[in-house]
């Protein structure tokens, strides 16, 4: 980035009028005394008019060419140094993403602003376990209308132009001639060519592989015929690697993400995840705020009697219990081994509903799940209102425990 700072397009491609001068000079003076010493004076002067002019235009000619060339090497370094750039800053503010979607959404307008000429594009998520294709973000396209195609990765030109190797980027200049030669409908191919404003008449395709395995492609559209050249698929073939780096980052800071905040088990949150979100909790005044606490009655007697994973299961079920009551508007995390917390608005009457609920559906299960719980105010000072609804939910226990022995 300081290079780019430091160095433009004029810096590059000026000579000096001392460099010029001595550029052109130093041949026209050894031509001069070779000629001379080689012809008589009048000879010579003509051979040296004829040479002299010839030269002049001959280094105007390549000077012009050589500026022109450095032009086109700074336009190139300035398209992949915003390339690098655009990867970086999503990688840099990918946990700002709330899903993979929102991701690759930035992600494809950064491509289309990035490539000159691209004025839409796409790009397509691949089922590796069926081969069916979606379109996953689109830029100046109706999604809603490449939503309704149904085709599989071998009917994409980019796997027939690359006879299903699917190993580089392909240019087509000519969609028209390129769909004619499709298996896709009538129907199918005039919405690819007509889901924009403007009918798109040359494509850039290339695929995205992330950890060697095919992730999807991108294609980068124009309304313009011949609009790519072999100088894009070079930028192109930057940019996809460059994209599939970043999607690989993302979805690994995703799943780091994942294991921090929620539990393994059961995708609630975990203790961590729930503490750091009470802080952010609202509290609605009209409907007051709960604790509710749930613990398992009998998850030693199910690990005894069936095994572990009898356990694991009834644990997975009781979580999902919980999640279809109350999430994702309230707050619910396994807190530790066979205990659960809940923060929820009210009102109470509707809260001691639902979970006499949910004891009923959990002991219908095979085996069946029993749990104590208890509820209490959260008015602002959580250390009280835990303890005050822990202490319900073993007092609870403690009556089931009496009757069981009386």
């Amino acid at each position: 980035m300081q290079i780019k700072n430091q160095l433009n397009t004029q810096q590059l491609t000026q000579t000096g009028v001392k460099q010029h001068i001595l550029q052109l000079i130093t041949p026209l003076v050894l031509i001069s005394i070779i000629l001379f010493i080689s012809f008589d004076n009048r000879q010579a002067y003509q051979y040296l008019g004829l040479f002299g002019g010839g030269y002049a235009i001959s280094y105007v000619i390549s000077h012009f060419i050589h500026k022109q060339n450095i032009q086109r090497l700074w336009r190139h370094i300035e398209q992949i140094l915003r390339i690098n750039e655009t990867t970086y800053e999503l990688v840099k503010v990918s946990s700002q993403y709330d899903s993979e979607q929102d991701f690759i959404d930035a992600l494809l307008l950064k491509a289309v602003t990035a490539v000159d000429d691209a004025e839409m594009g796409s790009i397509i998520l691949i089922d590796n376990n069926t081969d069916r294709l979606q379109f996953g973000s689109v830029v100046g396209l109706d999604i809603d209308k490449l939503s309704q195609i149904n085709f599989t990765l071998e009917e994409t030109f980019l796997y027939r132009l690359t006879k299903g190797r699917l190993d580089r980027t392909v240019i087509i200049n000519n969609m028209r001639n390129i769909n004619s030669q499709s298996t896709l409908t009538d129907d199918d191919q005039f919405i690819l060519l007509n889901a924009s404003s403007k009918p798109i008449c040359s494509t850039l395709s290339s695929p995205i592989r992330i950890d060697g395995e095919l992730y999807g492609m991108m294609n980068l559209d124009s309304s313009m015929m011949e609009a790519f050249g072999e100088y894009d698929i070079s930028l192109v073939d930057i940019l996809t690697y460059e994209a599939a780096n970043a999607i690989s980052l993302y979805q690994k800071s995703k799943k780091i993400e994942l294991m921090a905040n929620y539990d393994g088990l059961t995708g609630l949150y975990n203790r961590k995840k729930f503490d750091e979100s009470v802080l952010q909790w609202q509290h609605d005044i009209s409907q007051a705020s709960y604790i509710v606490i749930l613990d398992m009655d009998n998850l030693k007697p199910l690990n005894d009697l069936y095994g572990h994973q009898a356990g694991d299961d009834a644990l997975k079920a009781f979580a999902q219990s919980l999640k279809s009551i109350w999430h994702p508007a309230f707050l619910v995390a396994r807190y530790g081994g066979d205990e659960f917390i809940a923060l929820c608005h009210g009102p109470l009457e509707i809260l001691e509903t639902q979970i006499p609920q949910i004891q009923k559906e959990l002991s219908q299960l095979t085996p069946a799940i029993y749990f104590s719980y208890g509820i209490a105010q959260y008015q602002q000072d959580w250390s009280k209102s835990f303890k005050q609804a822990d202490n319900n939910m073993y007092q609870q226990k403690r009556l089931k425990s009496q009757g069981a022995l009386s």
